[in-house]
């Protein structure tokens, strides 16, 4: 990789992921004390849809966090700066943020800017076949509740921005249907504006272990759970394991397909990130 030693390295990274915050501890640390052709960190500006994402990447070392959803159009203004003249875009997005990654590649190609995609591994569900249903929109996994599943107990572990999917189909008895979402006021007031009351809202942040979730499924006499194939580090594994061993029904909404994205342009972990940017 030959960097400009008398510059540091910049990069655009879009997160609001735990992806995006591995990436920025590893590219301030671990990358920079490793790589003696850098003089100083790389410079890193992150951008996420919320003030909560936007403080977790300042306090993990980006150096400037743009906390707004952002067009393409304010992208490739911010890429193609003259004051700002980044060496790569690195997409740290959701996997199920399907809009943003598309407007990442666009922008990238726009801007004339390498792109780089973070994708989490893909979990071998195989032993757990017999108690999934898999399903490709939350739309879908609303419409297998209202049929099969109406006086069951539901427990909705896949995000508050996907609830409203699933409630289209407004035969769903909201008495028992319980939801986990972030433990902030947005959270909780989308939950309301859609019927949800306080006693079925399980406000609460981060990815929790199996034996946990287990607790919170007995706790709710849980029939069936919703959730995502977000990879392991969005914790659909524990939540998967847990609901199996309880005998739990699993309803999982398979991670959408990109086909605009290369697969030589994409990583699954750290040690691929540190492989691309040194060839780079």
């Amino acid at each position: 990789m030959q960097k400009n030693l008398s510059a540091r390295f910049k990069i655009f990274l879009m997160g609001g992921t735990k992806d995006s915050i591995n990436i920025i501890k590893f590219l301030k640390n671990e990358y920079f004390s490793k790589n003696s052709s850098l003089k100083y960190p790389p410079y890193i500006l992150t951008t996420t849809t919320t003030d909560y994402g936007a403080e977790i990447a300042k306090n993990a070392g980006s150096d400037k966090v743009i906390s707004k959803p952002l067009s393409k159009e304010e992208i490739v203004n911010i890429l193609t700066s003259p004051k700002n003249k980044f060496d790569i875009f690195i997409d740290a997005t959701h996997p199920f943020a399907t809009n943003a990654t598309l407007t990442a590649i666009e922008s990238s190609k726009t801007a004339n800017i390498p792109y780089l995609c973070f994708e989490r591994p893909d979990i071998d569900y195989s032993r757990f076949k017999n108690s999934i249903i898999f399903v490709n929109s939350f739309k879908e996994a609303g419409k297998l509740i209202n049929n099969e599943f109406q006086s069951k107990n539901i427990l909705h572990l896949a995000g508050v921005n996907t609830i409203e999917s699933v409630l289209k189909f407004n035969q769903i008895n909201l008495r028992n249907f319980f939801v986990r979402v972030l433990p902030v006021k947005s959270s909780i007031e989308k939950c309301n504006s859609l019927g949800i009351s306080g006693e079925n809202i399980i406000a609460m942040q981060g990815v929790f272990s199996k034996e946990f979730n287990k607790i919170l499924m007995k706790e709710f006499k849980t029939n069936v759970i919703i959730t995502k194939d977000s990879g392991e580090t969005g914790g659909s594994f524990s939540k998967v394991n847990a609901a199996y061993e309880l005998g739990i029904d699993i309803i999982l909404v398979n991670r959408p397909k990109i086909s605009d994205l290369n697969v030589n342009n994409s990583i699954s972990n750290l040690n691929e990130l540190q492989i691309f940017l040194d060839k780079f």
